[in-house]
Parts: structure tokens; sequence; C-alpha cells
């Protein structure tokens, strides 16, 4: 129960970094990769970035990287919960 409790706090941080990342970077427009705050949560998102790019095929375009990620960082989060559902009840 604790190691599901653990992936799902690290799988909400990671998505929280990604919509984090996604709006600083709405902001600043093509100046993004100057920001301060962008590159932070950039080091922070690398390594979801990196297994999502392995995961995913190669049709997906970078820019649409993040979406992914995000996409994929939901589901595995609604994964989490469901098992700690299924947990509890037992």
């Amino acid at each position: 129960m604790l190691l599901i409790s653990i992936v799902k706090a690290l799988i909400e941080v990671a998505a929280m970094c990604v919509i984090a990342q996604m709006i600083v970077g709405l902001f600043s427009g093509a100046r993004r990769q100057n920001n301060p705050i962008y590159r932070l949560f950039a080091v922070i998102t690398q390594p979801v970035h990196k297994l999502v790019r392995r995961i995913m095929p190669s049709v997906v375009l970078d820019e649409h990287l993040p979406l992914a990620t995000l996409f994929i960082l939901v589901a595995a989060w609604l994964l989490t919960v469901y098992v700690k559902i299924q947990f509890v009840q037992v």
C-alpha cells in the first residue's frame, strides 16, 4: 500500500511539472529556452520525457511529446488510483 502511494505521488509531481512547464512555455513564447523556470521544469521532466520517447513511435513529433507524456502520466495515475482502491477494499 505504501509503495502504491509513493508511485502515485511521484506520478502526481511529474504531471504537475509537465503542466507547469507547458504553462511557462506558453507565456514565454519563443524565448522559453532562456527562461530559468522553464529550464528548471525541463530538468525535472527530462527523465519522464525520455521514457515516453522510448515508448512512443517515432511518428510522434517532439513538439507533441509533452502532451503525450501528460496523457501517459494521467493514465498511470488512474491505474494507481484503481489499484489503491482495490487494496483498500480487501
